[in-house]
């Protein structure tokens, strides 16, 4: 069954209701919340159903080929040109993109922060975005950027779309209604969603709690699509059926509202007398979704060693270099750990891709202490990194008998891009300056004695 809601009705409706979805990835989908709303047999009738108009939101350029090329036909009370009229400039002074060259005094180094701080003020979803990190440049659509949010206020009459590029959110504390106009998604922590780039959407809070947190990946790339599984074949990692797409929902409401967009970096606004929100039915391929990042099934080392840590990827927004991600979403969910005389935790290393990494609940393998749900670490391309001293010390004498690693749900945003910090970030009070000393135990070892291990 598809969702309607009608005047103020969004405001009553019930936290615990359950929403519908549609199962895929990538498919062609078509919904309606009134009957007979979607035309068939052709995308623009002269005269559609329920004085509705119809529109195409195109994600990519129209020749571009079928297998990457995105569109979708929208139904809606008003065509999207009157839900913007003249523009003035806005203000969103933590909210940066790429290439932002912030001066500050933080030099280079691993980084580690704990959770961002609770607000003094009330916050919605929108103003409790901070920049962490960007890297590549938003003008070329070329990068990304990092963004933790923190918010305690809903958006009621206030709407926004990313022209710059997709937004992928992760929710760790607190779940999410995001109302689309391609229909709605509840998100809760251990749930991501994805709004494509130039949709229009508001974000309030489900359930009950002081602050609302998370963090975003804003890709300026190509969209995110499922990464090949090469050798691994048709299964496992993320199954297509787990991602799931709304039903078409809309908003009837003639109040005055505002919509916020983002266009090269810089933040406009606009006063509109009506929900943006208004689309009846809809078919295509463009469209929001959200998945469940415990139906992802991993894949492992099940005799000795233990693969990249790419074998987690969820999803990744490829380039034109093969096998080069713009940005990868990996997981480390929990998993068995069963290969012998192996050191089981990532191994140490120095990497050309650049490392933004959040702890969404649990404790990361990885780490014995110090990095914490809520926590962001960055290590970026060829700073080394690795398990910390105690975590090293465990693993290397540990009975390697199977244990299954549980309670646990970290991710990585990996880019080929350089992870330019943020004054903001750099200046962050949650910023850990005794990071670097987690591999202070880390002492010489060696021994020259034949056979000495």
């Amino acid at each position: 069954m598809d969702q309607t809601i009608s005047g103020r009705a969004e405001s009553q409706t019930s936290a615990a209701e359950a929403l519908n979805y549609m199962p895929g990835f990538g498919n062609d989908f078509e919904t309606e919340a009134l009957p007979g709303a979607l035309p068939q047999g052709q995308n623009s009738p002269q005269k559609c159903n329920y004085g509705l108009y119809a529109e195409q939101l195109s994600g990519s350029p129209f020749t571009a080929p079928r297998g990457t090329n995105e569109r979708s036909w929208l139904y809606r009370i008003r065509p999207s040109v009157r839900h913007t009229r003249r523009f003035s400039n806005a203000s969103y002074p933590l909210w940066k993109s790429a290439p932002c060259l912030d001066d500050h005094s933080l030099p280079l180094g691993q980084l580690r922060w704990d959770p961002l701080p609770a607000p003094s003020e009330r916050l919605n979803f929108l103003q409790g975005i901070r920049t962490m990190t960007t890297g590549g440049d938003v003008l070329t659509q070329t990068g990304m950027a990092a963004h933790a949010y923190i918010f305690n206020d809903d958006m009621v009459d206030d709407y926004f779309f990313d022209a710059d590029g997709e937004l992928l959110v992760v929710p760790q504390v607190g779940g999410i209604r995001v109302s689309t106009e391609m229909g709605i998604m509840d998100v809760e922590p251990l749930e991501i969603c994805v709004i494509p780039r130039g949709m229009m959407f508001k974000v309030t809070r489900k359930g009950e709690g002081e602050v609302w947190r998370g963090y975003i990946c804003e890709n300026y790339g190509a969209k995110f699509t499922l990464p090949e599984r090469g050798p691994i074949g048709a299964n496992c990692l993320a199954n297509p059926r787990d991602f799931k797409t709304p039903v078409a929902a809309f908003e009837d409401k003639e109040t005055p509202c505002r919509v916020h967009v983002k266009w090269c970096g810089k933040f406009y606004v606009t006063d509109i007398g009506h929900s943006p929100l208004d689309v009846v039915a809809w078919h295509g391929n463009y469209s929001p979704y959200k998945y469940d990042l415990r139906t992802f099934s991993p894949v492992g080392a099940i005799l000795f060693d233990h693969p990249d840590p790419s074998i987690f990827t969820v999803l990744t927004a490829p380039t034109e270099s093969a096998g080069t991600a713009n940005v990868d979403f990996v997981i480390f969910p929990p998993r068995w750990l069963v290969a012998e005389h192996t050191f089981r935790p990532p191994w140490y290393h120095r990497n050309i891709m650049s490392e933004f990494m959040g702890l969404i609940h649990g404790q990361y393998d990885a780490k014995e202490k110090g990095f914490v749900p809520g926590g962001i670490s960055l290590h970026n391309m060829m700073l080394p990194h690795g398990p910390d001293a105690s975590g090293f010390e465990k693993a290397s004498n540990s009975e390697l008998k199977p244990v299954k690693l549980d309670h646990t749900m970290a991710f990585m945003f990996e880019t080929r891009f350089p992870q330019q910090l943020t004054k903001y970030a750099a200046e962050l009070e949650t910023l850990q300056d005794d990071y670097l000393e987690c591999w202070d135990g880390l002492e010489r070892r060696f021994d020259g004695t034949p056979g000495i291990k």
